[in-house]
């Protein structure tokens, strides 16, 4: 049986004919040329490859995703190279998924010192590129494609950070089908879809795919810029967008957000890293009841989910990333201690297929079909689930070796005076590992670091959670797809 998401896909470009589908750097792509482009693309690949995992290494542009779709229409599993890794890494992710042919982007950095790095088969590329052949320049010379017999599914290829060896590879598919029955075109209109996520992660490319099958512009752009936003906002009357908490923070804090017209925002969704409870209340009072927050991960992507209407007369849901999502499980490992505090395990519909080439890392995530998700958490009396920070992020500090949990510490530290953000690490100290606060403050010197220390000892009430050291910077640093970078705080 042909795949639903493919199926539905085509149907979309073909029946949105005219309809903006994509808004790119000025420009306009409509659904009909869209559709022409894909099949000179999937005519390309025709030609070109071999029934194997096919690299895309693109920015956010048009012609990104659609060389992804048009490998996929040729049944081609698609290894979405990321935006963030490095380059050992990126090169890596290739070896290890067995990847002969390369699609490259003349835009995007390093994509010479990949090319050489990977040494792939064959080379192909979204506009002119010395050495490599342009998918784009003249798609009359290929084979008109046959897209009456679609493959049965799609897969799709995410590297993990691969901090510590060669990337995982994380595969999905059967998220794609679910996509196609999940999203269909809003009652109220078309909606006009910005996406600042790298399209090559699996958050900015499931919101670009979900709004293709819904007949929506998409709005795309290269990178975060909060000002870039909010003109678009009001300039494109944007109706939905996600957003880290970092990069809320930004918008919510920019001096040209006041003037803008964000009345057109029918939905704004958080998620990615735990959101401090004020900039949530914040963005209620900005935005309106239209935000919401989600909970997943690239193994995982939909797990929980919050709604404004949920938070409505309940102060304490601002902490909660929500309940879980139809077709999901949790529950949390708590080694049996009685807290109901421990790692979060999940299970479900929208589980990877497992890890591409590496059975001894699957058998280490999923046990008895749980994904050990490595986030630690906790469950409400009513089902609302609340994160308290990575596994990995614990801070085990204090004479006791006493566990701390980062986010618990920030989401207190958030409401001092005088702090706009924070992020907490571990630090070698002189007697062991200490807790370090890096605080952005609201303007400079608003806030002292006894402030900050006091603040601690007050409302968390035990002096593991007081913060040894203290220091102050103009912003956190961010990964590329917007979560604080608590390595480069270390």
């Amino acid at each position: 049986m042909a795949s639903a998401f493919l199926s539905r896909l085509l149907a979309a470009l073909e029946d949105y004919g005219g309809r903006t589908a994509f808004r790119h750097r000025g420009g306009s792509l409509s659904y009909r040329a869209a559709g022409e482009i894909l099949r000179g693309l999937a005519a390309g690949f025709g030609a070109e490859c071999a029934d194997a995992p096919v690299a895309v290494m693109g920015g956010n542009r048009p012609e990104t995703v659609l060389a992804q779709l048009a490998a996929q229409l040729r049944g081609l599993p698609v290894l979405l190279v990321a935006a963030s890794a490095s380059l050992p890494d990126r090169a890596a992710a290739l070896h290890t998924a067995g990847v002969r042919t390369l699609v490259v982007d003349p835009r995007r950095e390093q994509t010479r010192a990949l090319a050489e790095a990977a040494r792939p088969e064959r080379l192909l590329s979204i506009g002119p590129w010395p050495g490599a052949h342009d998918l784009l320049a003249d798609p009359s010379h290929w084979p008109d494609p046959d897209l009456a017999d679609l493959p049965d599914a799609v897969r799709t290829i995410f590297p993990s950070g691969g901090t510590t060896g060669p990337p995982k590879l994380i595969e999905h598919s059967g998220i794609y089908d679910g996509m196609a029955h999940i999203f269909r075109p809003d009652p109220a209109g078309p909606g006009r879809v910005l996406v600042v996520a790298p399209v090559s992660h699996l958050t900015g490319n499931a919101a670009v795919l979900g709004a293709l099958l819904r007949g929506d512009t998409v709005v795309l752009h290269e990178g975060f810029d909060a000002g870039a936003v909010l003109r678009d906002i009001a300039a494109e009357r944007v109706t939905e967008l996600s957003l880290t908490p970092p990069r809320l923070a930004a918008l919510l804090d920019h001096p040209a957000r006041p003037g803008t017209d964000l009345s057109s925002v029918r939905s704004l969704s958080l998620g990615a890293s735990p959101l401090p409870a004020h900039r949530l209340r914040q963005a209620l009072a900005v935005f309106g009841p239209v935000v919401g927050q989600g909970y997943g991960l690239t193994e995982a992507p939909m797990i929980a989910s919050i709604s404004a209407a949920e938070l409505a007369g309940h102060p304490g849901r601002l902490e909660s990333v929500g309940r879980i999502v139809p077709g999901m499980e949790a529950r949390i490992d708590d080694d049996g201690d009685g807290t109901g505090i421990g790692e979060v395990l999940v299970r479900g519909l929208a589980l990877m297929a497992g890890y591409r080439g590496r059975q001894g890392a699957n058998a280490a995530v999923v046990v008895d079909g749980w994904l050990r998700t490595g986030d630690i958490g906790r469950f409400d009396a009513e089902g609302y689930l609340y994160l308290l920070g990575r596994a990995d992020d614990v801070i085990v500090t204090g004479e006791h070796g006493t566990r701390v949990h980062p986010t618990m510490v920030e989401n207190a530290l958030t409401g001092c005076r005088g702090v706009r953000e924070v992020a907490v690490v571990g630090v070698p100290g002189p007697e062991g590992t200490v807790l370090r606060a890096v605080v952005v403050p609201t303007e400079p010197d608003a806030v002292r670091a006894e402030d900050v220390r006091g603040y601690a000892r007050a409302t968390l009430g035990q002096e593991h959670f007081v913060p040894a050291e203290v220091m102050f910077t103009p912003a956190l640093p961010l990964t590329e797809i917007g979560k604080p970078d608590r390595k480069a705080l270390s």
